[in-house]
């Protein structure tokens, strides 16, 4: 973790650093808790807003030579960004290869259908990580030692109503998590 530590630190303000190492941390425990790689659980933690404070005009770029193409909501929620830059950014210049770790930063932000462990720990590391305070944060946090599906399912309907209540686009990849999530867990009440 130092080495990323030293390349993040320049790029990100003493908030962004210091919740990127707590998310570290935090996917560290999680990993720890539920049987993942706790070495991919970090450095996927370390990383995931390695890109988030840099212009749009650089992720944009960054994008752009890594062949992503944005769709309609991507080009209008810049938020959604710094996960697809960050993911070309890891593979491409710190040469990560690990399609794992470059997964979990690429939806760190909207989640999706089919998310695998490390996936799934770094999304609610990102939610759960120290320095969180939000409404709802103690009850995430619970959840997320209980059932890594029950925290993703509370972080989905969370996200998904504030945007909506805004009246802003929600990406299709975060309703297919939500609606796998939800119906993978009537499956599990019905049997």
């Amino acid at each position: 973790m130092e080495e990323y530590k030293q390349i993040i630190r320049p790029m990100m303000g003493d908030y962004r650093y210091t919740h990127s190492v707590n998310v570290a941390e935090e996917a560290v425990a999680l990993a720890r808790l539920y049987g993942a790689d706790e070495r991919s659980a970090c450095t996927a933690g370390i990383l995931h807003d390695i890109t988030k404070e840099i212009s749009g005009e650089e992720q944009l770029q960054i994008m752009s030579e890594g062949g992503i193409i944005l769709d309609d909501v991507q080009k209008n929620a810049k938020k959604l960004w710094h996960s697809i830059s960050g993911s070309v950014y890891v593979r491409s210049r710190l040469g990560i290869e690990n399609q794992d770790i470059v997964n979990a930063i690429r939806y760190h932000t909207t989640g999706r259908a089919g998310m695998s462990l490390l996936e799934k720990i770094i999304f609610i590391a990102d939610f759960t990580a120290a320095e969180r305070k939000y409404n709802g944060v103690e009850i995430m946090r619970e959840k997320s030692r209980q059932s890594l599906e029950d925290a993703m399912l509370f972080a989905c309907k969370f996200t998904i109503g504030d945007l909506s209540s805004r009246e802003l686009a929600i990406h299709r990849d975060q309703l297919d998590c939500f609606n796998e999530l939800v119906l993978t867990k009537g499956k599990e009440m019905s049997s």
